[in-house]
């Protein structure tokens, strides 16, 4: 299993990496959409779609991207597209972990399918405008999801005495939570200073929050970040719990599917492309 899922990693990342420091957007666009169409596969698998569906669900997820390539939003689009998304994980969100997995059945499929759709939609435009927005920008999310959730799995490891949510992930502690949140706010200060010591080609989101709410109030954003972050994972869970399903696929020898890749980033790129979205500033 440890063999599996690093030689998918690195074939993973001898992928993404060219993509993402490529000179031009289509190769990071193409490659990104392609997994979130696998993505869209596996939700319609998750949620009772039968027969050739959920492959429509994948088709359906590249037209909307190629359409919102034509339209630039790739590049730059419209900010109240993003306060709806970040607005329904809020309260969709902490619905959906109140009411547990029993419950999540019982939403309409076709509810499901649409707001499975269109969060890895948005999630994915997100992603590619970052992406347009700057390099440091885009990794400072990625790696602010990353942090929080090695710290709070090391956290919950050390310190889990609190369940933060046992029927649907056993193993999140609160404490895990608290130290997820630490570490985000300690990389926050590093990347910070380092916006301001290393030639990066954009400001970090880190820098970008702390230049328009200031410092503390950069840090309450940045938690609500991590926090929700914690959100999206605890959701994809409970989906896959309702389903009965471990991982969301195979697809990905060693590490599941896509959607286990990608839960806790689902909500915080649409909100941290809300926040951007706010006249922060760009180097």
């Amino acid at each position: 299993m440890l063999g599996q899922r690093i030689v998918t990693a690195l074939v993973l990342l001898a992928m993404l990496i060219p993509a993402l420091w490529a000179s031009v957007a289509w190769p990071f666009q193409a490659l990104t959409l392609l997994l979130i169409a696998a993505a869209g596969w596996e939700w319609g698998r998750l949620n009772a779609a039968a027969g050739p569906l959920p492959l429509g669900f994948g088709a359906l997820l590249v037209l909307l991207g190629v359409v919102s390539i034509a339209l630039g939003w790739a590049a730059q689009a419209p900010p109240p597209l993003w306060w709806v998304p970040a607005a329904v994980w809020v309260v969709g969100g902490a619905l959906a972990l109140r009411v547990g997995p029993a419950h999540w059945p019982r939403v309409p499929r076709l509810l499901r399918w649409a707001l499975g759709l269109a969060m890895l939609w948005l999630a994915w435009l997100a992603m590619v405008q970052s992406r347009a927005q700057g390099l440091n920008f885009l990794l400072s999310i990625f790696v602010l999801v990353w942090v929080a959730d090695i710290g709070a799995y090391a956290g919950g490891r050390a310190f889990g005495r609190h369940k933060l949510a046992p029927s649907i992930s056993p193993g999140k502690s609160w404490e895990g939570v608290a130290s997820g949140l630490i570490a985000v706010g300690l990389l926050g200060l590093v990347w910070t200073v380092a916006d301001q010591r290393l030639p990066v080609d954009s400001l970090s989101l880190f820098s970008r929050l702390a230049d328009r709410f200031g410092v503390a109030g950069g840090w309450l954003a940045t938690a609500a970040l991590a926090g929700m972050s914690v959100v999206g994972d605890l959701v994809e869970s409970l989906v896959k719990r309702a389903a009965g399903a471990k991982d969301s696929s195979s697809l990905l020898p060693g590490h599941g599917g896509v959607l286990d890749r990608v839960d806790a980033l689902l909500p915080v790129l649409p909100m941290a492309a809300a926040l951007a979205a706010l006249g922060l500033g760009s180097r």
